[in-house]
């Protein structure tokens, strides 16, 4: 029979109480740790959901910055045609006034020809005449008419229209032996072909 003393039953007392201590503190750390380790995994998720969301803002910016780049250049482009066309509009505005004024011209030329034929004495009204057309042809020239070279040229279907054509040996292969109307520029644009007579090399 064992013999307990006082102290021995504090001694008892007290191990049985420290005991229970010794495995509350173990269970916290290991509560902290795990607390802890689920802190990095979702601090982990947390940086790679943000590299994530950076990598797509940077795609999105660059495809924006892709389609900045070409709406300019479709505005460039814009800019310079629409430029262009009016540069062309007001070039060409009084074109078709010009063309509709040739046939004064050629009138014009009719009559001074029927003068010369003419035996009566009209110098004075040839002398009208004359003084008209040029003034005329003047104003025309200084909007930016001229005439198409035709005698001794070398045909050319952008500026002439041949009407009839004359074996001969004297002259070249289409060379324009006579100018039967007058074909005229308005700007360095040819507006209507002379009618012209070339040569055809004759029969050897």
């Amino acid at each position: 029979m064992e013999n307990n003393t006082p102290a021995d039953k504090k001694r008892e007392m007290a191990e049985e109480v420290v005991e229970p201590a010794k495995g509350t503190k173990a269970e916290e750390e290991k509560t902290a740790g795990e607390m802890a380790e689920k802190g990095e995994t979702s601090e982990t998720l947390n940086v790679e959901e943000l590299k994530q969301q950076y990598d797509e803002q940077i795609k999105r910016s660059d495809e924006y910055y892709q389609r900045l780049i070409r709406m300019q250049a479709d505005f460039e482009n814009y800019r310079r045609r629409v430029g262009k066309e009016k540069e062309e509009l007001f070039k060409f505005a009084a074109e078709d006034l010009i063309i509709k004024l040739l046939p004064v011209i050629d009138n014009f030329e009719r009559a001074l020809t029927a003068s010369k034929e003419d035996n009566q004495n009209t110098s004075k009204f040839k002398e009208g005449i004359e003084m008209i057309y040029r003034q005329f042809i003047d104003v025309l020239v200084k909007e930016g008419l001229s005439i198409i070279p035709t005698i001794g040229q070398q045909f050319d279907p952008v500026n002439h229209e041949v009407i009839l054509q004359e074996e001969t040996r004297e002259q070249p292969e289409n060379t324009i032996i006579e100018d039967l109307r007058r074909g005229y520029c308005f700007k360095g644009k040819a507006i209507r072909p002379a009618w012209v007579k070339v040569a055809r090399s004759g029969a050897s």
